[in-house]
C-alpha cells in the first residue's frame, strides 16, 4: 500500500475523531447547562445567538430583550382546545432587541394567574383579597410540587396577563419554569413572587437561574421607597420610620443591571447589609437591605417584581397594586382620582352626653375647611331626623342651634322623622306621613330639601327592597340616590356593589370603624392602635386605595366627645397625601352616583338574593313577607317539549301547587295560566315582592311544594344566574325531545298563531343576509335545541343533583313512569298517577280522571302536523349533530341515561 493511500486513511480517521469529539462536546454543553431553550418565531425557526456573561453589566434599555426562550407548542383538549408550551432544552447565546415574534400584550386576556401554596395559606388569601378589591379578574391554582401549570394559551391567545407565585422557591425550583418563561416572552407577561423565610431557611441563598442573592430572617427598620423605581404609580417615595413587623425578612442583592431595589431598609440590629462580600448593581445602595426588587427583563427577557415578605406589611400591599400595573403595562391599573363622601348619620339623634355641643360644631367647621386643602370640595353630609331636635342637654341643644345657624356650610339628607325603620311599616300612607313631617321640619329650619339623597335608618328597606320605601321616597323627596352596606351582603366589604331600582341609584356604603358606641379614643375596640392601624395602611386606607368611589358612614356621636370622626379623616387624608399620588375629591351624592355607574355600568341591574339566607337581611325585611312564597321547583322548558303536560301532571299532586294569583289587583294583566317570565325579562327589575305576589300562602307550607313553569328560562342567558341567586336550593326540571322535532313543532306553533310567508326549510336554512323577521324566527326555532350549551349554563349555577332531565318522548308514551321519577327527585310523598290518568284512544291523549266521572285531557300523545320534509330533517340532523354529541357526553358525565331519540340520532352519526 502506497504512502499516499496510508496518509489519506489516517487523515480520514483523524477527521472522524475530531467530528466525534465536537459532537460529544456539544452534547455535554447542551445537557450540562440548565439555561432555558432558544426562542421560536411564529414559523418555528430558531434564532441564532451568542452567550452573555451574567457578571458583565448590560446597557440595554428594552425590557423585553431575551437571553432564552422555548421552542415547541403542543395541543391539549380539556372541554375546549388549549395550547400549551413545551421546551427543548437548548441555550441561547445572544441578547438582542425584541422582534415581531413577541406578541403584543393586547393578545392576552386580562386575567391574573395566582399560584398559591394551599387554599388556606394566609399570603394566598391576602393576594386574592387585593385582586378582588381592585376588581381584577383572576384564577387561583395550587402550585403543586411537581410543577404542573394550567394551559397558558388558547387558540394562539394568552390566557393570563400576569402570573403571581406565592412562593419564590416554588417558582424557581419548578421543572416547568422554562415553559412559563417561554409564555412570558411570547406574550410579554411579567411575574410577581414572594419569599417568606422560616426558622429552617439558610441565612444566605443563591437562586437557581437568576442572578439574585437572598439573605433570610433579617430584622429591619426604616423602609424607604426608592424614588427612581419604574414600578411606582400610586406610591409616593418616602421613608416609613420605625421597625418593620417581624424578624423573618428576606433581602436581595444582585450584581446584574437588570435588578433595582424598590424598597430598601436598614438593619435593626448588627447584620450584614448590601455590599458585604458582594458588589451590588447600581440599583442598590451600600448599607441598606433591599426588601422589594424589580427585574426589568434585561437578564432573560422576563420582567419580575420580588417581595421579601408577605402582605402583612401595609407598604407591600400598596406596592403590589403598583407592581400589577407595571407588569401589565397599565392594562390592570387603578387611576389616581378618588371620590369620597362622608355621611354623618343621626344628626339630632342620640343620648344625652353623646351629642355635639357648640365647641364640637366649631371643630367640625374648622376641620371641614382644613380637609378641603387635601380633598377638593370636601363637605360633610348630614343626615337628620327632625323629631329629636333639642332633646339633649342644654349645651347639646345649643350645638343643634349652631348646626342650623351654619346650615349652608354642609350638605343635608333626610332619615325618617322618628328614625323609624321603614321595613317595619307596611302601610305606604304611614311612611308618607313620616317623611312629610321630616320635610316640614327641614323647610321650617332652612335645611335644603332638593339634594335627592336619603338613607334609611339601619339601612332598613333599601336592601332587601321594601317597595313602599322607594315609592314614598320618590313621592315626598324626589329621591334619586341612596346607599347601603347590605348589598349584596354586609361582609366581606370588598364584595359590596351598587344597583338601581325604581330609578333610584343605590351606592355601596363603607364603614370606617366608627359606630355609635365608638366615642373615646382610649376605649376604641381592640385598643386605639387598631384605629391608627386602619388609618395608616390598614382597612380604611385600602378602602380608598382600591375603590374609586367611597361613601363612608359615620354618626353624630363620632363628632362629640373625643371627636374620633375628625381625628380619623384628618389623619387619613394626611397619610394618603404623604404616601400616594392619589387625587381626592368630594362630589354631591347625585354626581357621585352618576360617576359610580359610569365606572361600573354592569352593576346597574341588581341580582336579587334570597333574604332568608342572610340573618341580617331577614332582620331588616318586612315581617309580613315570607320566603315560603318562593317556589322550590322550576320547570324551565324548553318550549314545545311537553312542559305544559308536565305542568298539568304536577298540579294533580296534592302537595304541589303553582302560581294562581294571590292578589290579582297587583297583576291585572296576567291570567292564571300565563307564564310569569320573571328571571329572563325586565320583569326581574320589578323586584321579588312583585314575583312573590304570584304565589299563594298556604296553611301548611311544610307539605306544599310551589313551582313555576316558564319554558323560556331554559335557553335564557340571564335566568340561571338570577334564579340561583334567589332560589339556590331549588330543584330544576327540564324536558328534552329530538331537537329537530322541537324546531318543527315550534315552527308549526308560530304558523298557527300568525300567517307565515316562509316555509319551514326557508326558516331553518336562512343565511346571514336573510330578512330580520326570518332570522328572528330561525333563532326562535333552532337556538333552544342546542341542549348541551344551555344545560351547561344551568350547571354553572346549580349542582347536578338539583337538575332532572326528562325524556319528552317517554313522557308522551308512559307518563306514569316519568312522574314516579319526578316524585323521587322532588322528595314529595308518592301519588299514584296510574289511578288518575287514563289513555283516551279516540283522542290519542292522556286524560285526568276527576271527581264525578269527568275527564280533562292533557294534550295529544303525538302532534298532528304534516310530516316534516326529508330535506329539512336531513338539514337539522347535520345542524344538531355536534350539539347531540355534546349532550351525550354531558349525560354520561352526569350519570344519566340517554333518551331513546338521542341514541337514534347518535346512530346516524356513526
Amino acid at each position: 500500500m502506497s504512502l499516499a493511500v496510508r496518509c489519506r486513511r489516517h487523515l480520514r480517521r483523524l477527521l472522524l475523531l475530531l467530528a466525534s469529539g465536537s459532537l460529544l462536546g456539544s452534547a455535554y454543553f447542551l445537557f450540562s447547562h440548565p439555561a432555558p431553550s432558544l426562542e421560536l418565531n411564529l414559523s418555528g425557526e430558531p434564532i441564532a445567538a451568542v452567550e452573555s456573561s451574567q457578571t458583565l453589566p448590560l446597557p440595554y434599555r428594552t425590557p423585553f430583550t431575551c437571553q432564552h426562550a422555548n421552542t415547541h407548542s403542543d395541543t391539549h383538549t380539556n372541554t375546549q382546545r388549549h395550547t400549551d408550551i413545551h421546551t427543548a432544552g437548548r441555550r441561547d447565546t445572544h441578547v438582542g432587541q425584541p422582534s415581531d415574534r413577541h406578541r403584543d400584550i393586547s393578545s392576552v386576556e386580562p386575567v391574573v394567574l395566582v399560584l398559591v401554596e394551599s387554599q388556606y395559606s394566609q399570603l394566598g388569601q391576602d393576594i386574592v383579597t387585593i385582586l378582588e378589591s381592585a376588581r381584577y379578574p383572576f384564577r387561583t391554582q395550587i402550585a403543586l410540587g411537581k410543577g404542573d401549570l394550567p394551559p397558558l394559551t388558547d387558540k394562539g391567545r394568552g390566557r393570563y396577563i400576569l402570573v403571581i407565585y406565592e412562593s419564590l422557591l416554588k417558582y424557581t425550583g419548578n421543572w416547568n419554569t422554562q415553559v412559563l418563561h417561554q409564555y412570558c416572552l411570547r406574550y410579554r407577561v411579567g411575574i410577581i413572587t414572594f419569599h417568606r423565610a422560616n426558622q429552617n431557611s439558610p441565612p444566605v441563598l443563591k437562586l437557581r437561574g437568576l442572578p439574585l442573592l437572598l439573605r433570610t430572617n433579617q430584622v429591619l427598620r426604616d423602609a424607604t421607597v426608592m424614588s427612581q423605581s419604574p414600578v411606582l404609580h400610586l406610591t409616593r417615595p418616602g421613608t416609613d420610620h420605625g421597625p418593620l413587623p417581624g424578624d423573618d425578612w428576606t433581602t436581595f442583592t444582585s450584581n446584574h443591571s437588570s435588578y433595582q431595589a424598590v424598597v430598601q431598609a436598614q438593619p435593626r440590629e448588627r447584620s450584614p447589609a448590601a455590599g458585604s462580600g458582594d458588589t451590588p448593581a447600581p440599583g442598590f445602595h451600600w448599607g441598606l437591605q433591599a426588601t422589594v426588587v424589580v427585574d426589568m427583563g434585561l437578564w432573560d427577557g422576563v420582567r419580575r417584581v420580588v417581595f421579601g415578605h408577605g402582605l402583612g406589611y401595609w407598604l407591600h400591599r400598596l406596592l403590589l397594586v403598583d407592581a400589577i400595573a407595571y407588569l401589565t403595562n397599565r392594562k390592570l391599573s387603578l387611576g389616581l382620582e378618588r371620590h369620597i363622601l362622608v355621611d354623618i348619620d343621626d344628626i339630632f339623634v342620640g343620648k344625652e352626653g353623646t351629642r355635639m355641643n357648640t365647641k364640637d360644631v366649631k371643630a367640625l367647621l374648622n376641620t371641614q375647611k382644613q380637609l378641603r386643602s387635601q380633598i377638593t370640595d370636601f363637605t360633610f353630609n348630614l343626615g337628620f331626623s327632625g323629631k329629636f331636635y333639642h332633646t339633649g342637654t342644654e349645651q347639646e341643644d345649643l350645638g343643634d342651634d349652631m348646626l342650623l345657624r351654619y346650615v349652608s356650610e354642609f350638605w343635608w339628607f333626610p332619615h325618617m322623622f322618628s328614625h323609624t325603620q321603614p321595613h317595619l311599616v307596611h302601610n305606604l300612607s304611614s311612611l308618607l306621613e313620616q317623611m312629610v313631617l321630616n320635610k316640614d321640619f327641614a323647610l321650617e329650619h332652612g335645611i335644603p330639601v332638593d339634594q335627592g339623597y336619603a338613607v334609611a335608618p339601619h339601612h332598613s328597606g333599601v336592601y332587601p327592597v321594601h317597595v313602599q320605601l322607594y315609592e314614598a321616597w320618590r313621592k315626598v323627596w324626589d329621591i334619586r340616590v341612596s346607599s347601603t352596606e347590605e348589598y349584596p351582603h354586609l361582609k366581606p366589604a370588598r364584595y359590596r356593589k351598587g344597583f338601581i331600582h325604581n330609578d333610584i341609584m343605590v351606592l355601596p356604603r363603607q364603614t370606617c370603624g366608627l359606630f355609635t358606641h365608638t366615642i373615646f379614643y382610649k376605649d376604641y375596640p381592640g385598643g386605639s392602635t387598631e384605629l391608627d392601624h386602619s388609618i395608616r395602611g390598614g382597612e380604611l386606607f385600602l378602602t380608598i386605595l382600591l375603590n374609586p368611589v367611597s361613601v363612608f358612614m359615620t354618626h353624630l356621636s363620632n363628632y362629640g366627645n373625643d371627636r374620633l370622626g375628625l381625628y380619623t379623616f384628618v389623619h387619613l387624608a394626611e397619610f394618603i397625601s404623604n404616601w400616594t399620588q392619589l387625587q381626592l375629591h368630594t362630589l354631591p351624592p347625585l354626581q357621585m352616583a352618576q360617576r359610580y355607574f359610569t365606572l361600573f355600568p354592569e352593576q346597574r341591574d341588581p341580582l336579587w338574593q334570597n333574604p332568608c339566607d342572610d340573618r341580617r337581611h331577614k332582620e331588616i325585611w318586612s315581617k309580613e313577607k315570607t320566603c315560603d312564597r318562593l317556589p322550590r321547583i322550576l320547570l324551565i322548558g324548553p318550549q314545545k317539549t311537553g312542559t305544559t303536560v308536565l305542568h298539568l301532571l304536577l298540579l294533580m299532586h296534592p302537595s304541589i301547587s303553582t302560581t294562581p294569583l294571590s292578589n290579582p289587583s297587583n297583576h291585572s294583566n296576567y291570567s292564571p295560566h300565563q307564564e310569569v317570565q320573571f328571571f329572563n325579562t325586565n320583569n326581574y327589575n320589578k323586584g321579588i315582592d312583585w314575583y312573590m305576589d304570584f304565589f299563594p300562602l298556604h296553611s301548611n307550607i311544610s307539605n306544599d311544594f310551589l313551582f313555576e313553569k316558564c319554558s323560556s328560562y331554559f335557553s335564557s342567558d340571564d335566568a340561571p344566574r338570577r334564579a340561583a341567586a334567589l332560589l339556590p336550593k331549588a330543584k330544576i326540571v327540564t324536558v328534552l325531545v329530538n331537537p329537530s322535532d322541537r324546531a318543527y313543532s315550534c315552527y308549526q306553533h308560530e304558523k298557527n298563531n300568525q300567517k307565515l310567508r316562509f316555509s319551514f326549510y326557508d326558516v331553518i336554512s336562512a343565511g346571514q343576509g336573510a330578512p330580520t323577521e326570518l332570522r328572528s324566527l330561525q333563532n326562535h326555532c333552532l337556538t333552544p335545541g342546542r341542549y348541551s350549551t344551555h344545560l351547561g349554563r344551568w350547571l354553572l349555577h346549580y349542582s347536578a343533583n338539583q337538575l332532572l332531565i326528562l325524556d319528552g318522548q317517554q313522557l308522551r308514551t308512559d307518563p306514569t313512569a316519568v312522574m314516579d321519577e319526578v316524585q323521587r327527585f322532588l322528595g314529595v310523598s308518592h301519588f299514584n298517577y296510574s289511578q288518575t290518568i287514563l289513555s283516551e284512544q279516540q283522542k290519542s291523549s292522556w286524560c285526568h280522571q276527576m271527581e264525578g266521572g269527568l275527564t280533562r285531557c292533557l294534550g295529544s300523545k303525538e302532534q298532528k302536523y304534516p310530516v316534516m320534509e326529508p330535506e329539512a330533517r336531513s338539514f337539522l340532523s347535520m345542524y344538531y349533530r355536534q350539539h347531540n354529541i355534546d349532550l351525550s357526553t354531558l349525560l354520561h358525565r352526569l350519570g344519566q341515561p340517554l333518551p331513546s331519540w338521542l341514541r337514534e340520532e347518535l346512530q346516524k352519526v356513526t
